[in-house]
Protein backbone atom coordinates (compact mmCIF):
# COMPACT_ATOMS: atom_id res chain seq x y z
CA UNK A 1 0.00 0.00 0.00
CA UNK A 2 1.50 3.25 -1.09
CA UNK A 3 0.79 5.94 0.92
CA UNK A 4 2.03 9.86 1.08
CA UNK A 5 4.28 10.88 4.22
CA UNK A 6 6.12 13.62 2.53
CA UNK A 7 6.83 16.13 5.35
CA UNK A 8 5.30 13.81 8.44
CA UNK A 9 7.24 14.26 11.25
CA UNK A 10 8.46 10.46 12.85
CA UNK A 11 7.85 11.72 16.99
CA UNK A 12 5.42 8.37 18.43
CA UNK A 13 3.74 5.43 16.10
CA UNK A 14 0.46 6.85 18.52
CA UNK A 15 0.81 9.66 15.12
CA UNK A 16 0.89 6.99 12.30
CA UNK A 17 -2.47 4.63 11.34
CA UNK A 18 -1.90 0.44 11.09
CA UNK A 19 -2.08 1.83 6.80
CA UNK A 20 1.13 4.08 7.54
CA UNK A 21 3.00 1.58 10.05
CA UNK A 22 2.72 -1.18 6.97
CA UNK A 23 3.17 0.98 4.23
CA UNK A 24 6.62 2.10 5.75
CA UNK A 25 7.06 -1.97 6.84
CA UNK A 26 6.77 -2.73 2.88
CA UNK A 27 9.07 0.08 2.05
CA UNK A 28 11.74 -0.77 4.35
CA UNK A 29 11.23 -4.64 2.63
CA UNK A 30 11.90 -3.22 -0.53
CA UNK A 31 14.73 -1.28 0.24
CA UNK A 32 16.05 -4.14 1.56
CA UNK A 33 15.78 -6.26 -1.00
CA UNK A 34 17.19 -3.36 -3.21
CA UNK A 35 20.38 -3.17 -1.30
CA UNK A 36 20.98 -6.57 -1.57
CA UNK A 37 20.80 -6.68 -5.33
CA UNK A 38 22.94 -4.01 -5.06
CA UNK A 39 20.52 -1.59 -6.88
CA UNK A 40 20.81 2.14 -6.13
CA UNK A 41 18.43 4.01 -4.36
CA UNK A 42 20.23 7.01 -3.76
CA UNK A 43 16.49 8.88 -5.01
CA UNK A 44 17.25 12.56 -2.71
CA UNK A 45 20.80 12.91 -3.71
CA UNK A 46 22.12 16.37 -2.32
CA UNK A 47 20.27 16.81 0.64
CA UNK A 48 21.33 17.29 4.36
CA UNK A 49 20.26 16.09 7.74
CA UNK A 50 21.21 16.75 11.27
CA UNK A 51 22.10 13.98 13.29
CA UNK A 52 21.62 15.37 17.16
CA UNK A 53 22.67 12.37 19.84
CA UNK A 54 22.61 13.73 23.42
CA UNK A 55 22.67 9.93 24.39
CA UNK A 56 25.51 8.24 22.22
CA UNK A 57 24.17 5.13 20.37
CA UNK A 58 25.64 2.67 18.32
CA UNK A 59 22.82 0.81 16.61
CA UNK A 60 20.59 4.54 16.06
CA UNK A 61 23.67 6.53 14.88
CA UNK A 62 25.27 3.71 12.14
CA UNK A 63 21.37 3.17 10.36
CA UNK A 64 20.95 7.17 10.31
CA UNK A 65 24.01 7.33 8.67
CA UNK A 66 24.34 4.17 6.22
CA UNK A 67 20.43 4.81 5.68
CA UNK A 68 21.40 8.45 4.77
CA UNK A 69 24.20 7.78 2.52
CA UNK A 70 22.49 4.88 0.50
CA UNK A 71 19.90 7.94 0.11
CA UNK A 72 22.21 10.07 -1.37
CA UNK A 73 21.88 12.19 1.78
CA UNK A 74 24.84 13.92 3.69
CA UNK A 75 24.55 13.51 7.34
CA UNK A 76 26.14 16.23 9.88
CA UNK A 77 26.76 14.41 13.56
CA UNK A 78 25.63 16.78 16.84
CA UNK A 79 27.04 15.43 19.55
CA UNK A 80 28.82 17.70 22.77
CA UNK A 81 29.77 20.30 20.01
CA UNK A 82 25.71 21.16 20.29
CA UNK A 83 24.61 24.21 21.60
CA UNK A 84 20.92 22.37 22.02
CA UNK A 85 19.28 22.92 25.23
CA UNK A 86 22.68 24.80 26.70
CA UNK A 87 23.84 27.90 25.53
CA UNK A 88 20.75 28.21 22.95
CA UNK A 89 16.89 27.00 23.57
CA UNK A 90 15.42 24.29 21.71
CA UNK A 91 13.08 26.76 19.77
CA UNK A 92 16.08 28.35 18.13
CA UNK A 93 18.15 25.79 17.67
CA UNK A 94 15.33 23.88 15.62
CA UNK A 95 15.28 27.32 13.83
CA UNK A 96 18.72 27.49 13.04
CA UNK A 97 19.00 23.79 11.70
CA UNK A 98 15.56 23.57 9.81
CA UNK A 99 17.02 26.74 7.62
CA UNK A 100 19.97 24.28 7.01
CA UNK A 101 18.95 21.15 6.63
CA UNK A 102 16.52 18.75 4.79
CA UNK A 103 15.41 16.68 8.09
CA UNK A 104 16.87 16.33 11.72
CA UNK A 105 16.93 13.08 13.79
CA UNK A 106 16.57 13.45 18.02
CA UNK A 107 18.19 11.17 20.18
CA UNK A 108 18.40 11.88 23.87
CA UNK A 109 15.87 13.02 26.88
CA UNK A 110 12.16 14.83 27.36
CA UNK A 111 9.72 13.67 24.53
CA UNK A 112 9.22 17.50 24.52
CA UNK A 113 12.66 18.32 23.40
CA UNK A 114 11.81 16.25 20.25
CA UNK A 115 8.19 17.72 19.94
CA UNK A 116 9.49 21.35 20.30
CA UNK A 117 12.09 20.76 17.81
CA UNK A 118 9.27 19.49 15.00
CA UNK A 119 7.14 22.65 16.39
CA UNK A 120 9.77 25.04 15.19
CA UNK A 121 12.01 22.99 12.74
CA UNK A 122 9.87 23.26 9.44
CA UNK A 123 11.92 20.20 8.30
CA UNK A 124 10.97 16.19 9.40
CA UNK A 125 11.79 15.65 12.63
CA UNK A 126 12.46 11.65 13.33
CA UNK A 127 12.63 10.32 17.19
CA UNK A 128 15.85 8.47 17.16
CA UNK A 129 14.76 7.20 21.04
CA UNK A 130 13.70 9.62 23.96
CA UNK A 131 12.43 8.85 27.24
CA UNK A 132 9.06 7.84 26.30
CA UNK A 133 8.98 6.63 23.27
CA UNK A 134 11.31 4.70 20.83
CA UNK A 135 9.26 4.49 17.50
CA UNK A 136 11.94 3.62 15.19
CA UNK A 137 13.20 0.43 17.32
CA UNK A 138 9.36 -0.64 16.49
CA UNK A 139 9.22 -0.48 13.28
CA UNK A 140 12.69 -2.45 12.75
CA UNK A 141 10.76 -5.40 15.24
CA UNK A 142 8.05 -5.33 13.13
CA UNK A 143 9.81 -5.95 10.10
CA UNK A 144 11.54 -8.82 12.03
CA UNK A 145 8.46 -10.28 12.86
CA UNK A 146 6.72 -9.97 9.95
CA UNK A 147 10.44 -11.54 8.13
CA UNK A 148 10.15 -14.51 10.51
CA UNK A 149 6.14 -15.18 10.87
CA UNK A 150 5.06 -14.07 7.74
CA UNK A 151 2.48 -11.70 9.42
CA UNK A 152 1.98 -9.52 12.47
CA UNK A 153 -1.77 -10.08 13.56
CA UNK A 154 -3.06 -12.55 15.64
CA UNK A 155 0.71 -13.20 17.39
CA UNK A 156 1.44 -13.38 21.20
CA UNK A 157 4.68 -11.34 22.03
CA UNK A 158 5.58 -11.25 25.99
CA UNK A 159 7.68 -8.44 27.55
CA UNK A 160 9.70 -9.14 30.49
CA UNK A 161 11.17 -6.47 32.97
CA UNK A 162 10.25 -2.66 33.27
CA UNK A 163 7.98 -1.19 31.09
CA UNK A 164 7.33 2.11 32.19
CA UNK A 165 9.53 3.84 29.86
CA UNK A 166 10.12 3.98 26.08
CA UNK A 167 10.24 0.05 24.71
CA UNK A 168 7.55 -0.50 27.10
CA UNK A 169 5.71 2.38 26.00
CA UNK A 170 6.16 1.61 22.64
CA UNK A 171 5.32 -1.51 21.95
CA UNK A 172 2.25 -1.38 23.87
CA UNK A 173 1.77 1.55 21.13
CA UNK A 174 2.60 -0.67 18.37
CA UNK A 175 1.72 -4.10 19.17
CA UNK A 176 -2.36 -2.83 19.66
CA UNK A 177 -2.36 -0.89 16.08
CA UNK A 178 -0.77 -3.85 14.43
CA UNK A 179 -3.04 -6.73 16.09
CA UNK A 180 -0.52 -8.38 18.27
CA UNK A 181 -1.17 -9.45 21.51
CA UNK A 182 0.86 -8.07 24.36
CA UNK A 183 1.14 -9.40 27.40
CA UNK A 184 3.95 -7.51 29.86
CA UNK A 185 5.20 -9.53 32.58
CA UNK A 186 6.93 -7.92 35.92
CA UNK A 187 6.14 -6.74 38.91
CA UNK A 188 2.95 -4.10 39.20
CA UNK A 189 5.73 -1.18 39.71
CA UNK A 190 7.20 -2.17 36.70
CA UNK A 191 3.94 -1.92 34.74
CA UNK A 192 3.21 0.89 31.88
CA UNK A 193 1.30 4.10 32.18
CA UNK A 194 -2.40 3.35 33.01
CA UNK A 195 -3.75 5.95 30.97
CA UNK A 196 -1.50 4.67 28.13
CA UNK A 197 -2.76 1.41 28.74
CA UNK A 198 -6.65 3.01 28.10
CA UNK A 199 -5.24 5.02 25.30
CA UNK A 200 -4.34 1.52 23.58
CA UNK A 201 -7.32 0.11 24.53
CA UNK A 202 -9.19 1.53 21.66
CA UNK A 203 -6.74 0.64 18.93
CA UNK A 204 -6.54 -2.65 20.52
CA UNK A 205 -10.51 -3.02 19.99
CA UNK A 206 -9.99 -1.43 16.45
CA UNK A 207 -7.55 -4.05 15.51
CA UNK A 208 -8.12 -7.14 17.50
CA UNK A 209 -5.61 -7.14 19.69
CA UNK A 210 -5.07 -7.14 23.30
CA UNK A 211 -3.06 -5.75 26.25
CA UNK A 212 -2.05 -8.08 29.14
CA UNK A 213 -0.33 -7.24 32.49
CA UNK A 214 0.46 -10.12 34.82
CA UNK A 215 3.27 -11.13 37.47
CA UNK A 216 2.71 -14.34 36.51
CA UNK A 217 5.26 -15.83 34.27
CA UNK A 218 2.96 -19.33 33.22
CA UNK A 219 0.30 -17.02 32.17
CA UNK A 220 2.27 -14.81 30.42
CA UNK A 221 4.61 -17.23 28.29
CA UNK A 222 1.44 -19.86 27.41
CA UNK A 223 1.46 -19.87 23.68
CA UNK A 224 3.89 -16.72 23.14
CA UNK A 225 5.31 -16.60 20.13
CA UNK A 226 7.74 -14.04 20.84
CA UNK A 227 9.45 -13.31 24.02
CA UNK A 228 11.19 -9.64 24.22
CA UNK A 229 13.16 -8.22 27.02
CA UNK A 230 15.03 -5.11 27.74
CA UNK A 231 18.10 -3.89 29.84
CA UNK A 232 16.46 -3.40 33.76
CA UNK A 233 18.84 -0.39 34.35
CA UNK A 234 19.90 2.41 31.87
CA UNK A 235 23.54 3.73 32.39
CA UNK A 236 24.41 6.66 34.77
CA UNK A 237 21.33 5.41 37.22
CA UNK A 238 22.74 5.43 40.80
CA UNK A 239 23.85 2.15 42.15
CA UNK A 240 20.51 1.78 44.23
CA UNK A 241 18.69 1.71 41.66
CA UNK A 242 20.58 -1.05 39.98
CA UNK A 243 20.32 -3.28 43.06
CA UNK A 244 16.28 -2.47 43.45
CA UNK A 245 15.16 -3.61 39.62
CA UNK A 246 17.92 -6.46 40.08
CA UNK A 247 16.40 -7.65 42.96
CA UNK A 248 12.89 -6.73 41.86
CA UNK A 249 13.43 -8.38 37.98
CA UNK A 250 15.52 -11.77 38.83
CA UNK A 251 12.49 -13.53 38.65
CA UNK A 252 11.95 -12.27 35.49
CA UNK A 253 15.33 -12.75 33.49
CA UNK A 254 14.55 -14.66 30.33
CA UNK A 255 16.40 -17.76 30.71
CA UNK A 256 16.13 -21.29 29.04
CA UNK A 257 13.07 -22.09 31.49
CA UNK A 258 11.17 -19.34 30.90
CA UNK A 259 11.64 -20.18 26.72
CA UNK A 260 10.55 -23.57 27.21
CA UNK A 261 7.43 -22.30 28.54
CA UNK A 262 6.62 -20.59 25.18
CA UNK A 263 5.97 -22.26 21.73
CA UNK A 264 8.44 -24.36 20.43
CA UNK A 265 8.50 -22.10 17.24
CA UNK A 266 8.94 -19.05 19.43
CA UNK A 267 11.76 -15.98 18.95
CA UNK A 268 13.82 -13.66 21.55
CA UNK A 269 13.96 -10.28 20.81
CA UNK A 270 16.12 -7.91 22.39
CA UNK A 271 16.33 -4.30 21.17
CA UNK A 272 20.44 -4.33 22.58
CA UNK A 273 22.72 -3.39 23.76
CA UNK A 274 22.31 -6.42 26.50
CA UNK A 275 24.07 -7.55 29.89
CA UNK A 276 24.28 -11.02 28.83
CA UNK A 277 27.89 -11.09 29.05
CA UNK A 278 29.44 -8.98 31.62
CA UNK A 279 32.64 -9.16 29.91
CA UNK A 280 32.93 -5.40 28.81
CA UNK A 281 34.29 -2.52 30.99
CA UNK A 282 30.63 -1.86 32.61
CA UNK A 283 29.94 -5.33 32.59
CA UNK A 284 32.89 -6.21 34.56
CA UNK A 285 31.75 -3.35 36.96
CA UNK A 286 28.40 -4.43 37.16
CA UNK A 287 29.49 -8.17 37.82
CA UNK A 288 31.71 -6.63 40.61
CA UNK A 289 29.02 -4.55 42.28
CA UNK A 290 26.49 -6.93 42.15
CA UNK A 291 28.02 -11.01 41.68
CA UNK A 292 26.21 -11.46 38.35
CA UNK A 293 27.27 -13.50 34.57
CA UNK A 294 24.70 -12.16 33.27
CA UNK A 295 21.28 -9.74 34.26
CA UNK A 296 17.68 -9.20 31.89
CA UNK A 297 18.46 -12.63 29.54
CA UNK A 298 21.05 -15.39 29.82
CA UNK A 299 24.33 -15.95 27.61
CA UNK A 300 22.74 -19.08 26.94
CA UNK A 301 19.43 -17.33 25.01
CA UNK A 302 21.00 -14.58 23.99
CA UNK A 303 23.29 -16.94 21.52
CA UNK A 304 20.61 -19.41 20.66
CA UNK A 305 19.14 -19.93 17.46
CA UNK A 306 15.58 -18.93 19.00
CA UNK A 307 17.41 -15.30 19.20
CA UNK A 308 16.57 -12.83 16.41
CA UNK A 309 18.64 -9.84 17.93
CA UNK A 310 21.16 -9.20 14.92
CA UNK A 311 18.56 -9.44 12.46
CA UNK A 312 16.71 -6.54 14.26
CA UNK A 313 19.38 -4.93 14.82
CA UNK A 314 20.15 -5.15 10.58
CA UNK A 315 16.37 -4.27 10.15
CA UNK A 316 17.29 -0.63 12.18
CA UNK A 317 18.85 0.45 9.07
CA UNK A 318 16.32 -0.82 6.67
CA UNK A 319 13.14 0.60 8.42
CA UNK A 320 14.91 4.29 9.05
CA UNK A 321 15.86 4.49 5.39
CA UNK A 322 12.00 4.15 4.39
CA UNK A 323 11.39 6.57 7.05
CA UNK A 324 13.64 9.00 5.58
CA UNK A 325 12.62 8.39 2.22
CA UNK A 326 9.02 8.48 3.24
CA UNK A 327 8.99 11.48 4.98
CA UNK A 328 11.51 13.17 2.48
CA UNK A 329 9.10 12.17 -0.16
CA UNK A 330 9.55 8.78 -1.28
CA UNK A 331 9.99 8.60 -5.72
CA UNK A 332 9.55 4.96 -5.56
Amino acid sequence: MKVNLKGRNFLTLKDYSSEEINALLDLAAELKEKKRKGIPVDIHHGKNIALIFEKTSTRTRCAFEVAAHDLGISTTYLAEGSQIGKKESIKDTARVLGRMFDGIEYRGFGQEIVEELAKCAGVPIWNGLTNEYHPTQMLADMLTIREHFGKLAGLKLVYFGDARYNIGNSLSIVCAKMGINLTICAPKKYFPNADLIKECGEWCHTNGSSITLTENIDIATKDADIIYTDVWVSMGEPDNIWAERINDLKPYQVNKNVMAKAKKSAIFMHDLPSFHDLNTKIGKEISAKFGLNEIEVTDEVFESKQSVVFDEAENRMHTIKAVIAATLGNNF
